[in-house]
């Protein structure tokens, strides 16, 4: 997720990019912040890599954040545009270049989270990583990244998309509780977790990775099983595999 702020203030400037940082790592997004004191080199950046969401101050100079957002559109029809500004007056110009939402100066915490629970609620969410600690370093991860995990010798083994492995020294509880509520991943018994995106088959006792790696289900999480994954399989638009 890339989010750009466009501002000449450079105290709301200063002020919007870092809240927005700090709201990124609390809800656990994946994302970066870029800050800009003038349209023209919030364009030509954009020109370069499409940015997810951007806060436009209304009043600028040279360029005021209408025109640069009629000049971002020229090329962007999916940036998530967001007008900064101290007065509602230019509504039907932000309703002509689609606009999601204007932001009254001042503003403050509460009413960028609700923001981004709008955002979360409209639109496909960014995806989310777990910070892990890995052979005394912090590793960042992201949830799609993680294949399957294993609980061995006090110590969580966490298998990642490319092949690689991360040894955190968490207890297997501790590892699950970081990714509670993200339908994707199933304890399949004692000490064992995959990601149900990652399987290419569930035959009943085992769940089969593109890999080959197979993947033991305890007997009295079989039917929790072929039940998620069907899930799964519905939500990809797989077709059954059951």
């Amino acid at each position: 997720m890339r989010v750009a702020v466009v501002d000449d203030n450079a105290r709301d400037r200063a002020w919007l990019a870092e809240e927005l940082e700090a709201l990124l790592a609390r809800r656990g997004l994946v994302g970066s912040v870029t800050a800009f004191d003038r349209g023209g080199a919030f364009l030509e950046a954009a020109r370069a890599e499409c940015f997810t969401l951007a806060f436009l101050d209304v009043y600028m100079e040279p360029m005021d954040g209408v025109e640069t957002a009629r000049a971002l559109r020229s090329f962007d029809p999916d940036c998530l545009l967001v007008f900064s500004t101290s007065s509602s007056d230019h509504a039907l110009e932000g309703y002509r270049v689609q606009a999601v939402q204007y932001l009254v100066k001042p503003y403050g915490l509460e009413e960028l989270e609700r923001l981004f629970s709008l955002l979360e609620r409209v639109f496909p969410a960014p995806e989310k990583y777990v910070e892990l600690r890995n052979r005394r370093q912090t590793v960042r991860v992201r949830l799609g990244d993680v294949l399957w995990a294993e609980h061995f010798q006090h110590q969580v083994q966490v298998h990642t998309a490319g092949g690689g492995t991360l040894s955190t020294r968490l207890a297997f509880r501790e590892f699950t509780e970081l990714l509670a509520g993200d339908p994707r991943f199933f304890v399949c018994g004692r000490g064992l977790l995959v990601n149900l995106d990652c399987a290419a088959d569930f035959d009943g006792r085992d769940f089969r990775l593109a890999d080959g790696t197979r993947l033991p289900v305890s007997r009295d999480l079989g039917a929790a099983a072929r039940s998620a994954f069907g899930d799964r399989l519905f939500h990809q638009g797989r077709g059954a595999k059951l």
